[in-house]
């Protein structure tokens, strides 16, 4: 209905746009599940939640009051390293649980984690049993979520490198969706006060936190330092790591005096195809997310051509600001990425089924895994 108006003038009105900017979703929030054998009474009041129970943590002042302090209790003490490492190398918000080792599997705490949209990256600090660490990469898959990523970690003893191995009798099978790490890390222990080996896998989610803060999430989370490590549990040499590297078993190697991540691919390598790049995958669950959360004003709208080009503009709006990140090849957007919502890819049928269907391609920025430099002798130009 027209206002009504009763002195001449200009009069300016807000009006309802009837779609929204889509926003970028988070991709650094984790969860971390601790496996703690809670065996004797004296052990249950250093933690103040019971298990089962999802706790915000935003620093390790927070985690320290849900679940205590580094102590001489094994789980606990792992699971406390893994979230210090993650806010000591750049992590900001997790969400932590923990169940009883002795009797309880992971299920129940993933079951928990469905409901919590915000995380991004799961890791089950210690936890190496091939049966658990596939349901943890099965809910990162699942096809309700498909927008979070698994950490994990190798045992602590590896007397074989051949048992690293995606799909052997202790090993998960390949999975874009999840990135494995080996060795154990080095790090100074308050409870001792002396120095022991933990699981990287909580370090690694601080880091990949980092990165994405620092340059996005299309940055591979390699190359990087990990913060608090002062050694390796294995020394990892270029020859050792060039039989792990192409299953993707991404490798912790000292570099010149510093603990680095020393690779950036997904569990299976080679065998992941087009996601074999951990920042490949993590991108693409980015943009997934991203567009799910920021169309949902599209359903129930009519479904005609006006409909469509709100789409287009929306999504290519999107899409123009990553490619500004730098997460997308091209010199332009127009070579970066296109976005088709029209009458070929909505006919009649389509239509009439209640469906919308948008194509969207993106040309995503792979890491630059092998640098080779060509050199030779050159006399130079003589006149």
């Amino acid at each position: 209905m027209p206002s009504t108006y009763y002195s001449p003038g200009v009069y300016v009105e807000e009006i309802p746009s009837g779609s929204a900017p889509i926003a970028g979703v988070g991709t650094s929030t984790a969860g971390f599940i601790g496996a703690i054998a809670n065996s004797s009474e004296t052990e249950t009041p250093v933690m103040s939640v019971p298990a089962g129970e999802v706790i915000l943590c935003t620093n390790f002042t927070e985690f320290k009051k849900a679940f205590g302090d580094f102590s001489d209790i094994p789980g606990q003490n792992t699971l406390a390293h893994a979230v210090y490492g993650f806010f000591r190398n750049g992590g900001t918000r997790c969400y932590v649980v923990w169940v009883d080792g002795t009797e309880e599997t992971i299920d129940s705490a993933l079951e928990q984690f469905e409901a919590i949209d915000e995380i991004a990256i799961v890791a089950a600090p210690g936890v190496t049993s091939k049966t658990d660490l596939t349901k943890i990469i099965d809910h990162c898959k699942d096809k309700n979520l498909q927008d979070r990523f698994a950490i994990l970690d190798s045992p602590e003893e590896v007397t074989d490198l051949a048992k690293l191995t995606p799909g052997t009798e202790t090993m998960p099978g390949n999975s874009d969706y999840a990135a494995f790490y080996y060795p154990w890390i080095k790090v100074f222990d308050p409870a001792s006060k002396g120095e022991k080996y933990v699981p990287p896998s909580g370090h690694i989610a601080g880091i990949y936190a980092r990165v994405d803060a620092q340059r996005g999430v299309f940055k591979a989370p390699a190359n990087e330092v990990i913060l608090g490590a002062v050694g390796l549990k294995y020394e990892v040499s270029k020859a050792k790591q060039a039989g792990l590297n192409p299953q993707g078993i991404n490798c912790i190697r000292n570099m010149n005096g510093n603990i680095r991540v020393w690779g950036a691919r997904t569990l299976g390598g080679d065998a992941n195809g087009e996601f074999k790049y951990i920042s490949i995958r993590r991108l693409f669950n980015f943009l997934r997310e991203s567009i799910d959360e920021g169309t949902q004003w599209t359903v129930f709208e009519p479904n005609a051509p006006d409909l469509w080009a709100k789409i287009r503009r929306n999504i290519t709006a999107f899409l123009t600001t990553v490619w500004r990140s730098g997460a997308l090849f091209g010199d332009t957007p127009e070579q970066a990425f296109y976005v088709k919502c029209d009458e070929e890819t909505n006919p009649p049928d389509v239509r009439d089924s209640g469906q919308v269907i948008t194509e969207i391609g993106v040309a995503v920025v792979k890491p630059a895994e092998f640098v080779v430099f060509r050199l030779s002798q050159w006399t130079g130009a003589g006149k």
